[in-house]
């Protein structure tokens, strides 16, 4: 069956909708029993991350399976259909590909060759198996973006810095604060991104560095491996108050940060605006506080702006990267033909075997004369004869053949020779 691709991205939605459309580790249950449930819709895998949520899946039809995954957005999510109309976007077969792979090799990413994309699509797969949703289609093409994401990363330098996502937001935080020498600041995660945030501020020369999360035992972790202190989130309000910079970057579906927990923590005399850095999605601060006296907010749209923005000298690799891309679509649109086409040459081939022993038999009182080995020969000839005959017509066919349209030129090799191949 064919595949289409829908998704919402960070390029075309607010950052409100992408917040709402995302799906935890929780939703996905729910999302991949909902999708199983449509009959437009054979497999299927979810991809949601910090800047898109897309699903990959195997359907009988373009039309059937858009209104099938559409569905499963709104339901699933709680989004009006009206809210997806402008940011939605579909892509069929190839295009479903092409977008994959470069999703996969950091070239659809807000931080072109960001790396940690190429994890997610590994992830996104290992979750649609273990949840029963996963096929011989999606995970090809799965399989196949991997290859294009880790060919992407070893023979271009685009992914050389991935941690540009937090340096550039602990640019803008710099920007407010002037110097960030000596400053006291909290970090609230435990993960990759919490981890970057940390190396850049100890980069920077912050004075105190506290890492709180949801689980000690994660803060522990990494605070012991840059000598910083750590605690659980049981502690955060405390914390803020003291800190003069807050990074936050969690996993968490809820707001960490609430407006009232601000306030309290503008109780102390500051030199400077209290400086949030949100690098979550969903969001960790309530946007409600970026609007208190004396707090500036930098979150992800404060981040994306500033990427668009700036110049990036890497063109060339860019270019590169499209062209490992190109020659991966490729090599994948070839074998799934050959799958598809599998059954029909099988066919096509029988056929040229029935009726070279259809021939062997009605000549065989000719032949009866022959030794062995004369009339191992003539079979061989024969078979070579029909062999080189089908040869051009299989090649041919494999060449003009799309696996995800109404295919005339397989139908039509199916009437001439009246075969009766695999109905797949």
């Amino acid at each position: 069956m064919p595949i289409l691709t829908l998704g919402i991205s960070f390029r075309r939605a607010p950052i409100e909708l992408l917040e709402r459309l995302s799906f935890a580790d929780g939703d996905l249950v729910k999302g991949y029993r909902h999708a199983l449930d449509m009959e437009a819709v054979e497999e299927a895998v979810i991809l949601s991350t910090c800047n898109r949520v897309e699903i990959y899946a195997s359907v009988p039809s373009y039309h059937a399976g858009f209104l099938a995954l559409k569905r499963v957005l709104t339901e699933t999510r709680g989004v009006s259909p009206d809210e997806l109309a402008e940011p939605l976007y579909s892509h069929w077969e190839q295009d479903a590909a092409d977008h994959l792979f470069a999703v996969a090799s950091g070239l659809d990413s807000m931080v072109i060759g960001e790396t940690q994309i190429h994890a997610q699509v590994r992830e996104a797969l290992r979750t649609a198996e273990t949840e029963g949703a996963s096929g011989p289609a999606v995970r090809s093409l799965f399989h196949a973006a991997a290859r294009a994401g880790r060919r992407a990363r070893a023979e271009t330098s685009l992914g050389a810095a991935p941690d540009v996502f937090v340096a550039l937001g602990t640019d803008l935080a710099t920007e407010v604060l002037r110097d960030l020498r000596g400053l006291g600041v909290v970090v609230v995660g435990a993960g990759r991104m919490a981890g970057l945030a940390v190396k850049h501020l100890r980069g920077r020369g912050v004075g105190s560095v506290r890492v709180l999360n949801r689980s000690p035992e994660r803060a522990q972790a990494l605070a012991e491996r840059t000598g910083d202190a750590y605690a659980g989130l049981d502690r955060l309000p405390a914390a803020i108050t003291d800190a003069d910079l807050v990074v936050s970057a969690t996993g968490a579906a809820e707001v960490v940060i609430d407006e009232g927990m601000v306030r309290a923590a503008l109780a102390r005399v500051r030199p400077a605006p209290l400086v949030l850095l949100d690098l979550a999605v969903p969001r960790d601060v309530d946007p409600e506080v970026g609007a208190l006296d004396g707090v500036r907010l930098i979150d992800i749209r404060s981040i994306r702006d500033r990427l668009m923005a700036r110049d990036d000298d890497t063109t060339d690799e860019i270019a590169h990267a499209h062209e490992i891309v190109a020659e991966e679509v490729r090599r994948w649109s070839v074998r799934r033909r050959s799958d598809a086409l599998a059954p029909l040459i099988r066919a096509v081939q029988a056929r040229g075997e029935e009726a070279v022993r259809s021939e062997l038999a009605r000549h065989a009182g000719r032949l009866s004369d022959l030794t062995p080995e004369e009339r191992a020969a003539v079979e061989a000839l024969a078979r070579g004869v029909a062999a080189k005959l089908l040869h051009d017509p299989i090649v041919e066919l494999k060449e003009r053949s799309d696996p995800g349209a109404d295919d005339l030129h397989a139908k039509l090799l199916v009437e001439l020779l009246r075969l009766d191949p695999d109905p797949e």
